[in-house]
């Protein structure tokens, strides 16, 4: 058994200059390793995803302190325990670009297809834009998906195209190298 613990933390606040640093320097200064994070400014609001590992005493010393970092930081925390992912079936991961005139609905229409072939969102992130020339809204979603190993990819290919051709969406879909 691992003598290593873990904590996902997901924090946000208003977005100030330093906050990066400042809320990183209390992980260090509790003993705690940063394994994997995901950071963005939408709006004036900052936002950050983490897990946080560490032996079981320094993640106990830094959950205790959450509340305090927060008042300081002007962030809202809210943490959990947890373990690093399991793969029951070997993944590979897949680059999904979409781009089409911006309507909502998109980002549900995508996630609807892909739930439906039994593939995980592992990573999302959609922008708005002016189309050069025209000004017309965009829309543009990047999507890294686990494709279980043992799927017909071709077929996954060809449907996810139809489906996307169907609602007017520009895709492509290409495995990940880690670019």
């Amino acid at each position: 058994m691992s003598n290593i613990d873990y904590l996902a933390i997901t924090a946000s606040g208003e977005d100030k200059i330093g906050l990066v640093q400042r809320f990183t320097s209390r992980i260090a200064e509790a003993g705690c390793n940063i394994e994997e994070s995901r950071m963005a400014v939408l709006g004036g609001q900052f936002s950050i995803l983490m897990l946080i590992s560490g032996p079981w005493n320094a993640l106990s010393k830094l959950e205790d302190r959450l509340g305090q970092i927060g008042e300081e930081l002007g962030l809202t925390i809210l943490h959990k325990r947890t373990r690093p992912a399991e793969r029951k079936v070997p993944l590979v991961p897949y680059r999904v670009n979409v781009v089409a005139m911006d309507h909502p609905g998109i980002v549900h229409s995508l996630a609807d297809f892909f739930a439906r072939q039994g593939i995980n969102i592992e990573e999302l992130i959609t922008e708005t834009y002016p189309a050069p020339h025209t000004g017309t809204a965009m829309f543009s979603v990047n999507i890294t998906v686990g494709v279980p190993a043992d799927m017909h990819l071709p077929t996954l290919r060809g449907d996810f195209f139809d489906y996307c051709d169907n609602l007017n969406l520009d895709a492509v879909m290409e495995p990940d190298r880690g670019g």
